[in-house]
């Protein structure tokens, strides 16, 4: 019987696995393909994961820039992350084994984890971290993105050093998202920022392929294909305890997450390991405790506030909104993005936003003008 069973091979249930066996808790990782590599290209700020070390960082471009009807330089340093570095520095410790889980049946001593094989894993905890799923409508982010070689990708951003955010110019539809991955190589994404369902994959092919055309390039490198889904609720508590985006740990109005189930491994991990003599019921409370105190549930509310307030919006005010958002101090536009329990910075970025809107934009985020009076 293994302490903690983790569903999910990737970065979220890895970097669990790594730190609940740091913690002396024997760890067992399920993973359906654990030699496939990660194909995803993950992008996180600095100040999110200062522990990252030097071999997970692919680039660190040497200037960020947003566009929304004109440039923004944005003071935060942006990072792509090595996934071959990432996922070393996150192994070691824990078991794998390969397959697939069928079910799962929770008892007062354990849990029983049934595999699409026939195999059954008993465990003390059981946690998913397999991935968010659609589960009706909900809101998602979509991209189709293409690598190029970083000489022809200078046509779209002016450095093969600069990461460009977010570029709304030349489309009101959807962004274009430039980054360089530290290989002479660039990755210039189109994508839908929040749609429900999300906007089609192959036509934002087609957007893509007429922008490079525009600008004299063909869509001839490997490509990339993105589905977020971003309105994930923070989940009840039960004997199940899930993490990374299968937990809700997708930022609903940007659709990051790796840096942030990264980093609450090791306090999800320290909360397990210090009540594990109290039973299983009481350890999966504890987990659920440490991901989801009420300062992250409020600031997660106020998040897919903003998220309906953006996708409510019409297609030619959404650039003017970011002109905004990347207008504002860095500390609260850090709030807003990163500060997962900051809900007087949360409160505080989305009231100064609505404080300086033109009323095009204002009408919209008419809901935001009682967040101070609330906080």
């Amino acid at each position: 019987m293994a302490d903690v069973v983790i569903a999910g091979g990737g970065p979220a249930g890895r970097a669990l696995a790594r730190a609940c066996a740091r913690r002396g808790l024997s760890t067992t990782l399920i993973d359906p393909a654990p030699g496939r590599r990660w194909r995803a290209t993950y992008g996180l700020w600095a100040d999110e994961l200062p522990s990252l070390p030097e071999s997970a960082i692919a680039c660190a471009p040497s200037r960020t820039l947003a566009f929304g009807t004109r440039p923004h330089l944005l003071d935060r340093q942006y990072l792509v992350v090595d996934n071959a570095g990432l996922r070393s520095w996150l192994d070691g410790g824990y078991q794998v084994v390969a397959g697939a889980v069928a079910g799962v049946d929770h008892g007062a001593r354990g849990s029983s984890v049934r595999l699409e094989d026939g195999r059954v894993l008993a465990a003390g905890l059981y946690v998913d971290a397999s991935g968010a799923r659609p589960r009706g409508k909900r809101y998602e982010q979509t991209a189709f993105g293409v690598v190029l070689p970083a000489e022809d990708a200078q046509r779209l951003a002016d450095s093969p050093e600069t990461a460009v955010f977010m570029d709304w110019r030349g489309s009101e539809q959807g962004f274009l998202y430039v980054l360089p991955l530290g290989d002479g190589t660039v990755l210039v994404e189109e994508t839908s920022l929040a749609r429900k369902p999300g906007l089609p994959l192959e036509l934002l092919a087609v957007r893509l392929r007429a922008r490079l055309a525009a600008a004299g390039l063909t869509s001839a490198g490997r490509e990339e294909r993105v589905r977020i889904v971003l309105d994930v609720p923070a989940p009840r508590r039960g004997r199940t305890v899930p993490f990374g985006a299968a937990a809700g740990l997708v930022h609903p109005a940007t659709g990051y997450s790796v840096a942030t189930s990264v980093r609450l491994a090791d306090p999800v991990a320290v909360a397990v390991a210090k009540v594990w003599d109290r039973g299983p019921a009481e350890v999966a409370s504890a987990a659920h405790r440490a991901l989801w105190p009420s300062s992250a549930r409020t600031v997660h509310g106020l998040r897919r506030h903003g998220l309906r307030a953006l996708c409510g919006m019409p297609p030619e005010t959404v650039p003017v909104f970011f002109d905004l958002f990347f207008a504002l101090p860095t500390g609260l536009q850090r709030a807003f993005t990163s500060g997962r329990e900051d809900v007087p910075g949360t409160v505080e970025a989305m009231s100064a936003l609505f404080r300086t809107a033109p009323w095009r934009v204002r009408k919209h985020l008419i809901g935001w003008r009682a967040l101070r009076r609330s906080r």
